[in-house]
């Protein structure tokens, strides 16, 4: 018997939120489910291997795939073209896991065009404060960045109505749990309609909260 496809659930958040965690732990603790890997055109980097971190492939066989429709998504990003392939996708989900897609709203939405079956789960930080500390102490980014990424973070807080699934990232373990439940239970009380009845209150104060405070 040929085992139960898998789903493809995107996990969008703003930088800082704490999603990169959110899913490494998730995978560690969950076999049945996995990540995509992407291709790019950027050179290999010392310890990556081809088909495991990334497929590195050339700008002009990324182009032709990129004409041949061959990406559910696809992203410039500092010069260099993110993409992740269909056929790679199909490949996953026909062998029953699940693929979790780490990428910003747009690229979530790239994938809910071109795979409408797809579950699109937005995370919130729990404050702007909140955000700004994290990406603090992450030491990642300099002052002027770190405000950069509060501005971009209340555009992509805008974006929550494209999504349909909702969580706030305030307890680690809380927030993990619930993703767990999305992907492998019943996850309907964190659907976008029912989280927006309690969670209404928090994404107006985060889009008022000014992004440039001391």
């Amino acid at each position: 018997m040929s085992p139960t496809k898998g789903q493809i659930y995107v996990i969008s958040a703003p930088s800082g939120t704490g999603k990169t965690s959110l899913v490494k732990a998730l995978l560690e603790r969950n076999v049945a489910a996995q990540v995509c890997v992407s291709h790019t055109t950027r050179k290999i980097r010392p310890g990556e291997a081809d088909g495991l971190n990334y497929f590195f492939v050339s700008l002009k066989m990324f182009q032709e795939m990129l004409a041949d429709k061959q990406f559910v998504e696809s992203a410039e990003v500092f010069g260099y073209h993110y993409g992740t392939s269909k056929q790679e996708v199909n490949r996953i989900l026909s062998s029953g896991r699940h693929i979790i897609l780490e990428i910003d709203w747009q690229g979530a939405l790239q994938v809910k065009a071109a795979m409408p079956e797809s579950q699109l789960i937005f995370i919130l930080p729990p404050s702007l404060a909140a955000l700004r500390e994290r990406l603090i102490n992450r030491n990642q980014d300099d002052h002027d960045t770190v405000e950069r990424r509060l501005t971009g973070a209340m555009e992509e807080i805008k974006q929550h109505p494209h999504f349909n699934f909702l969580l706030i990232n305030n307890i680690f373990e809380t927030t993990l749990q619930a993703l767990e439940q999305i992907l492998f239970a019943d996850g309907s009380s964190y659907e976008l309609n029912r989280q927006l009845t309690h969670l209404g209150p928090l994404i107006n104060q985060l889009l008022q909260e000014p992004g440039n405070s001391p």
